[in-house]
C-alpha cells in the first residue's frame, strides 16, 4: 500500500532545502506527498537546534505530532535535522514516540530509513554522513518565483558561541556542476530570484583548493534568472571583487547579508571572529560607496559573556551610527559544548532581553529613516501576495529578501504572482516599516 507521508520543516532556509531533498526522494520511492498531518501514515519533523529556544521548539512540534500516533493515521514519527544531530542520543528513551532520528548529515538516507522501520519494526537513530550532493531534485515549498539554493554546509569558523560545527561538521562545498544543474531545475519550476544560502557562502570552493563564488556567480548569471541573492557572508571574506560583482552585474540583487555579530573588539576577540571594529566600518563604507548603494542585512548578538555597558553601549552607537538597513537582534544563548558556555561573566536573561529591546527600538528607528528615502522614487518589484486588511498588493524591491526584510505595499488594477512591476513609492505604512506605493504609469 502507497504510505502518505507529511513533513513539517523548523528552522532555516537552509533546513528548508534539506527538506525540499527529502521530499523528492520519499515521492520518487514511491510514497505519496501529504499536507493533512491527520492523514499521514508517516510524518517527518525537520528540525533545528543552534540555539536552546530552537531545541525546546522542536521538542514542542515533536510532542504535537506524536498526537497523531493516537488520534489520526500516523504509523512512523521521523525527527530529522539539527536536533537529530544533536540531541538523538540523549532523548531516544525520553521522546519514545519517535521512530527514527536522522541527522542532519544523512538526510539522503531517509528511504532507506523508513523501509527499515517498516522491516524490522524497531526504532532507529541514523547519523551516518551520507552523500547528499548527489540528490538531483527537489519538491519545492517557497512560491514557485523564488528559491534558495544551498551552496555548501558545515562550518570552520569555530565562533564561540556556535554549535554548528558540532552539527554539521567541518566546510563541504557543493560541486559547481551540480549547483548549476540543480539551478536549471529550479528555472525549469519557475524560479525568477535564487537566493544563495550556506554556513558561511564566501568560503564557497575553498576545500577544492581556491575560493570559487566569484566563478560560482558567474555561471549563474548566464542562466535564466532575474535576481540572485547572496545571504550569509562571512566580513572579513567579502572582497573589494565580491563588491564589485554586486554592484556592477545586473542580475545580482544589490543586497547582501553579513553576520557582524557585535562591534566591540574585546567581544568580538571573545566570540573567535576575525575581524574588528575598524574592518567592519570600512566595510560598510566600500559597500554604501558603490554606485547602486548594496543594501546590507546583518545579525548582531548582545549579552555575550562579560559584556558590560561599555561594550554593549558600542554596539548601540555603531547600530545607530551606520542605520544598516536590515538589522536581526539576538540575545546571547548559552549552549553546552561551545567554548562561551564555561566563560565567566554569563549575564542574567533580563539584562540581555533589555539590551537586545533596545537594539530592537534603535533598529525600528533607523527602518524608518531609512525609508524616508525611497519616497518618490520608482523600484522594480516583485509581486507575490495580497494585504487583505489594507486591500493592497505585497511586493518585494532587490533590496530586500523573503519573509525577513521590508515589504512593498501598492495598488494596482491587475497583477500576476510572480511578476516584476515599476512601482513608485508614495509613502510608508503607518508604523514606517513598509513602503506604500502604486503602479508607475
Amino acid at each position: 500500500m502507497q504510505k502518505k507521508v507529511s513533513l513539517i520543516s523548523l528552522g532555516c532556509d537552509k533546513n528548508r532545502v534539506d527538506a525540499e531533498k527529502m521530499l523528492y526522494l520519499v515521492k520518487s520511492a514511491g510514497y505519496s506527498l501529504c499536507d493533512d498531518l491527520s492523514g499521514s501514515e508517516i510524518i517527518i519533523v525537520n528540525t533545528c537546534a543552534f540555539i536552546k529556544d530552537a531545541s525546546e521548539e522542536a521538542i514542542n512540534a515533536i510532542l504535537e505530532v506524536a498526537e497523531f500516533k493516537k488520534t489520526g493515521k500516523c504509523e512512523k514519527l521521523v525527527v530529522a535535522g539539527c536536533f537529530a544531530s544533536k540531541h538523538s542520543n540523549d532523548v531516544f528513551h525520553d521522546l519514545h514516540e519517535v521512530d527514527a532520528f536522522v541527522g542532519t548529515n544523512s538526510f539522503g538516507n531517509i528511504v532507506h530509513v523508513l523501509k527499515k522501520l517498516y522491516d524490522t519494526d524497531e526504532r532507529i537513530i541514523s547519523n551516518e554522513a551520507i552523500n547528499n550532493v548527489a540528490i538531483k531534485g527537489r519538491i519545492q515549498t517557497t512560491p514557485l518565483h523564488y528559491a534558495h539554493l544551498k551552496i555548501s554546509d558545515g562550518c570552520d569558523n569555530h565562533c564561540t558561541f556556535c554549535t554548528i560545527p558540532q552539527i554539521k561538521g567541518g566546510f563541504r562545498s557543493e560541486k559547481l556542476s551540480n549547483l548549476i544543474d540543480e539551478t536549471k531545475g529550479l528555472i525549469d519550476n519557475g524560479v525568477k530570484e535564487l537566493i544563495i544560502v550556506g554556513q558561511d557562502v564566501t568560503s564557497y570552493g575553498k576545500d577544492f583548493g581556491s575560493y570559487q563564488l566569484l566563478k560560482l556567480l558567474d555561471e549563474l548569471t548566464k542562466l535564466d534568472l532575474t535576481w540572485i541573492r547572496l545571504m550569509y557572508c562571512y566580513p572579513e571574506l567579502v572582497t573589494k571583487d565580491l563588491i564589485k560583482a554586486i554592484d556592477e552585474n545586473k542580475k545580482i540583487a544589490k543586497y547582501i547579508d553579513i553576520p557582524m555579530q557585535h562591534s566591540h573588539d574585546d567581544i568580538l576577540r571573545k566570540m573567535n571572529r576575525q575581524s574588528n571594529r575598524k574592518n567592519l566600518e570600512q566595510l560598510l563604507f566600500e559597500l554604501k560607496s558603490t554606485k547602486n548603494k548594496i543594501a546590507v542585512r546583518s545579525t548582531f548578538i548582545t549579552g555575550f559573556p562579560s559584556e558590560t555597558e561599555k561594550h554593549f553601549e558600542d554596539l548601540y552607537d555603531f547600530i545607530k551610527e551606520h542605520s544598516i538597513e536590515h538589522v536581526g537582534i539576538f540575545s546571547y544563548s548559552k549552549e553546552e559544548g561551545t567554548p562561551a558556555y564555561s566563560m565567566k561573566g554569563h549575564l542574567s536573561e533580563k539584562i540581555k532581553n533589555e539590551r537586545a529591546n533596545a537594539l530592537r527600538e534603535l533598529h525600528f528607528k533607523n527602518s524608518f529613516k531609512n525609508n524616508e528615502h525611497y519616497i518618490g522614487k520608482t523600484f522594480k518589484v516583485l509581486y507575490e501576495d495580497i494585504d487583505y486588511e489594507r486591500n493592497l498588493f505585497v511586493g518585494r524591491t532587490e533590496f530586500n529578501a523573503p519573509e525577513i526584510d521590508t515589504n512593498v505595499l501598492f495598488s494596482a488594477p491587475e497583477v500576476e504572482v510572480g511578476t516584476f512591476y515599476e512601482v513608485k513609492i508614495t509613502g510608508l505604512s503607518e508604523e514606517g516599516y513598509d513602503l506604500m506605493g502604486e503602479i508607475s504609469e
